[in-house]
Order: structure tokens, then C-alpha cells, then sequence
């Protein structure tokens, strides 16, 4: 069969003509005028190589290619009209869906975990896979359709991409309980001079946007370690001397106890915005995932 030739209007009066048997209540189904749904009966007949429906005593009786078509016809219509009507609404306590999210350490345990945590109430049909954030990728990633949304700063994302802006991020200062020269009042000059780990997530680094921001005021603090994840820095300036700057959403999961510093003369922010791709915008399922991730940081910005 030369599959070229089928339409979906052909398919939609075959399902009609098989249901019916008769091409008159086929017409009346479909809307259409018998002589239309005649001619689309011949040229269904043509593409099968079989006439499909034979004239009978009331009405046509289908043959057995016809038998053959009935179920796998309905089934095909089916399918295709519930993906069309998912595109359009979206029933988030029965509806399946995956939604892939490119994103660092950092935003899976302040944004992607209590995402996860809500969705399990409002859509558990709704699955969540993450992947690493890799720039490098983005652009192919989002196109292709592995990755579907990306949390990432406003500077990360390129101006074809649909964004919205979530919140504006600020810093606080960690270190163990005890630490001797964390005080609430801690100056710039005491500071710097403290031994801190970063975070480097593209690896090895011993500079962030921060002490860029320090250099132009003169200052540079004592760096003595990179690390490639957020996570790790609560238990290792627990257990020692080091110092780090955290992102201040990253408080609300971190679990061991530590001395939180806020530093009033640090004024370094950064934005975090929700990014997709043209692709996904319209289709109804990830539009509510979009607007729960909004919903759901406005409610803690307020």
C-alpha cells in the first residue's frame, strides 16, 4: 500500500462507514453529503484493493478486509484524538507525563525536590527526570526535546528562548557552630582573609562572579578550595575551618547545624529564571507544570 495517498479525512470515513454500514448515516456523522462520502468510499476501495462494503438488504454489509480494519482503525483514531486532546487540556490527577529538567545541585534540592514533592500530590502521574545543566548542550538539548525545561540565570539563556523570571537569589555565609571568628558583625577586611571553598561546577576553578566584584574594590579572599557540588560544603565546613558562600535558598534543606553569617555590604546577587523552548510551549501538560513552578515560588517569595 502506497501510504502517501492516505489522509486522515480518508480514515475518519472509513471509521464512520464501518461503524455505520450505510453511507447515508456515514454522511449525516461525518457532516457531510452522501455523494462526498461516496466518492471517498471508492477512493477507499482503491486504496485497499477491496471494495470494503457491500450492498445489501438494509444497508452494506463490510467485508472481511473491512472486518480486519475495524479495530485497528478505531484504535489508531483513538489514540491519535487523545494525543490532540491532551495537547489541548491537561488533568493533572490522571494525566501521564514525563518533563525532563536541566538544572545544578543547588536547584534540585531548593526548587526541583519540593517541585517533585507537589507534584506527587497534585499529578503523580507526572514523572520528573533531571539532568545536569551543560551550556555547552542547551540549545541542542531543548530543540531535540531531551531536555524540556532549565532553571538557570538570566545570562545562561539565549533571546529565542521563552523564559520568565522566578527570583532574585542573594548569599549568606556558613561555617561550623564554633568557628572561631564568625561573628554577626564580620567585616570585609575579616573576611577575606577567612579560608573558603566555592563552588566550581564547570570544575577546577578558584574565582566566581564574587571575587571579580571584591578585585574591583581591591580585595581578594584566601580561596583554598573548588568544589563541583553545593551539597558537599555543609559537611566539610562542619568539620573544619573553612568557610563558603551559599546561595540563601539553600538553607531551607540543609540539615547539619551551622553558623549562618548574613553579610549586609555584600550586595552580589544573581537571578534564576525558568527556561523552555518554542517546542513544548503550547502543549497543555507542560504549561501546568510551568505555572505550579511559578505558583509554587511566588508563594515562597511571599
Amino acid at each position: 500500500m502506497d501510504t502517501t495517498r492516505i489522509d486522515l479525512n480518508l480514515l475518519l470515513t472509513l471509521e464512520a462507514l464501518l461503524a455505520e454500514q450505510n453511507v447515508t448515516k456515514a454522511a449525516a456523522r461525518l457532516h457531510l453529503s452522501q455523494p462526498a462520502v461516496s466518492a471517498q468510499l471508492n477512493r477507499l476501495r482503491d486504496l485497499f484493493d477491496d471494495p470494503l462494503l457491500l450492498p445489501a438488504r438494509r444497508g452494506m454489509t463490510p467485508t472481511a478486509k473491512a472486518l480486519e480494519l475495524i479495530v485497528p482503525v478505531r484504535e489508531s483514531l483513538e489514540k491519535l484524538r487523545h494525543t490532540l486532546h491532551s495537547h489541548r487540556d491537561f488533568y493533572p490527577q490522571h494525566a501521564s507525563l514525563t518533563v525532563t529538567i536541566a538544572c545544578t545541585d543547588y536547584i534540585q534540592a531548593a526548587l526541583v525536590m519540593p517541585l517533585v514533592l507537589a507534584l506527587r500530590q497534585k499529578a503523580p502521574g507526572v514523572r520528573i527526570a533531571v539532568r545536569h545543566l551543560d551550556m555547552a548542550q542547551l540549545d541542542h538539548q531543548l530543540a531535540s526535546g531531551e531536555v524540556d525545561l532549565v532553571f538557570a540565570s538570566h545570562d545562561s539563556f539565549r533571546t529565542h528562548l521563552r523564559t520568565t523570571h522566578l527570583f532574585n537569589e542573594s548569599y549568606v555565609l556558613i561555617g561550623r557552630r564554633d568557628h572561631p571568628a564568625l561573628k554577626a558583625d564580620l567585616p570585609l577586611e575579616a573576611f577575606v582573609k577567612l579560608e573558603h571553598v566555592i563552588v566550581s561546577p564547570s570544575g577546577g576553578s578558584f574565582t566566581t562572579p564574587i571575587d571579580d566584584a571584591l578585585a574591583a574594590f581591591g580585595h581578594k579572599r584566601n580561596v583554598v578550595m573548588s568544589a563541583a557540588s553545593f551539597l558537599f560544603i555543609p559537611e566539610i565546613v562542619q568539620k573544619s575551618d573553612l568557610v563558603a558562600l551559599i546561595p540563601r535558598r539553600l538553607l531551607q534543606v540543609l540539615s547539619a547545624q551551622l553558623a549562618v553569617i548574613e553579610l549586609p555590604w555584600l550586595a552580589e546577587q544573581f537571578d534564576i529564571c525558568l527556561i523552555w523552548h518554542e517546542r513544548s510551549h503550547s502543549h497543555a501538560g507542560h504549561r501546568w507544570v510551568r505555572e505550579l513552578i511559578v505558583e509554587m515560588n511566588s508563594e515562597t517569595e511571599s
